[in-house]
C-alpha cells in the first residue's frame, strides 16, 4: 500500500508542477504581448476579407 502513496504523492507533485508551468507561462506571455494582440483573431481577419469579396 505504501507504493500507491508514493505514486499518489509524485501525482500531486506533478499537478504542481505543471500549475506553476502555466502560470509562469501566463505571466511570460502577458509581458510579452500587448492585450491587442492577444485578443486579436488573424482567423478572423481573413474570414472577414473573404466574405467581403463574396458581397
Amino acid at each position: 500500500m505504501q507504493t500507491w502513496n508514493y505514486v499518489e504523492y509524485g501525482a500531486w507533485a506533478l499537478s504542481a508542477l505543471f500549475g506553476i508551468l502555466m502560470v509562469v507561462d501566463w505571466i511570460k506571455t502577458d509581458s510579452t504581448y500587448s492585450e491587442e494582440v492577444l485578443t486579436s483573431s488573424r482567423e478572423g481577419e481573413l474570414e472577414a476579407m473573404t466574405e467581403q469579396h463574396k458581397n
